[in-house]
């Protein structure tokens, strides 16, 4: 089970989704009872009718910034910047008036140290330090990056979801890839299984008696990083900042004294609930980088249930599903998935595991 051949398996590509559903309710749902190993399947908008009264859902808050920017270098030659730690940028912004933060840099020559990348409206950096293509970017005008970005940044898409020059995309990325609950800006990818959330599903949660509380961690670079390890354990996870706040961790064990569930939404909220937990299971506030990998083998602490989108074949997310309800059991669920045409990925359906 340690084995990176263990999480592969045949996707058609017909079946990536490069755009959302009509309405995000109407997205498929295929439920994975772990006690019974049965599925069934529904749309979003039926989740008040498969969750319990007195669930305590944890959403994920974070939102995805145009993170995605284009420049030159002197020479003339192009530079892609993908900014990969929008808060660490922000927190040093506020602190000492430049945006200092680590950058992913596509060109065609590595820029090194002291190479000025120009943007448009006369937005300038220049790279302080470069490793493996990630350069640590001096803005040295952080008010002006933040009024800037959202006009000349890109929604950062992932590299399955295509979108042609020139051509009309099939829908408003910069509306579709953020979820309803998207509060505190930072993230590069969104937290996808809450894209499926819309007003009338959570008035229905509501009243159905499932609370619903937010977290937030920003989606980092680990996200589309590759395994490229043979045994899994010996990959490097990349750490990602998360918030908890104190009304929330209180909220968390307060449904865990009382026997009620803890429902996650998506893996970023099951692995800032499990790191931030002690062994009782006890979930502190606070915040802080989290860097937990999870795979078979570990012992959940806090989570009874999530609801997750279709992971990548080989990635740490289809490892994180696999851990909660066995890599053999989600496996065939894929399978089924896949034989009934479900659409995967971030623009996918969903999910529910309990």
């Amino acid at each position: 089970m340690f084995a990176i051949d263990d999480y592969d398996y045949h996707l058609p590509p017909a079946l990536i989704a490069q755009s959302p559903a009509a309405s995000r309710d109407q997205a498929r749902l295929l439920v994975l009872d772990r006690q019974a190993d049965r599925h069934g399947h529904h749309r979003f908008w039926e989740l008040e009718r498969l969750l319990k009264p007195g669930d305590l859902l944890v959403v994920n808050n974070t939102a995805v910034i145009p993170g995605r920017l284009f420049g030159r270098k002197a020479t003339g030659g192009k530079a892609e910047v993908l900014i990969l730690d929008y808060a660490d940028g922000l927190r040093h912004s506020r602190s000492q008036g430049a945006f200092v933060c680590d950058c992913l840099v596509k060109s065609a020559k590595r820029p090194g140290p002291g190479t000025v990348i120009t943007f448009e409206d006369g937005l300038e950096a220049r790279v302080e330090s470069a490793l493996n293509g990630i350069c640590r970017l001096n803005f040295a005008d952080g008010k002006a990056l933040e009024a800037l970005l959202p006009k000349i940044g890109r929604v950062p898409l992932p590299p399955y979801i295509r979108r042609q020059p020139g051509q009309a995309p099939p829908c408003d990325d910069t509306h579709a890839y953020q979820t309803l609950f998207a509060e505190h800006k930072g993230a590069i990818a969104a937290p996808t299984a809450g894209l499926h959330f819309t007003p009338e599903v959570v008035r229905a949660l509501a009243a159905k008696g499932v609370n619903i509380v937010a977290i937030t961690l920003h989606v980092g670079y680990g996200t589309f990083s590759p395994v490229r390890v043979t045994d899994i354990r010996q990959h490097p996870i990349h750490s990602e900042w998360y918030h908890i706040p104190q009304p929330v961790a209180e909220a968390v064990n307060r449904a865990r004294d009382e026997g009620r569930r803890v429902v996650a939404v998506g893996t970023t909220s099951v692995r800032t609930l499990e790191f931030a937990s002690d062994d009782n299971g006890r979930l502190t506030p606070g915040s802080g980088q989290c860097d937990l990998f999870i795979y078979p083998g570990y012992r959940f602490r806090q989570v009874d249930a999530m609801i997750t989108n279709f992971h990548l074949p080989r990635s740490t997310l289809l490892m994180l599903v696999s851990a909660f309800a066995g890599r053999e059991r989600v496996l065939a669920a894929y399978a089924e998935a896949i034989a009934r045409q479900y659409r995967f990925f971030s623009y996918g359906d969903a999910m529910l595991l309990q």
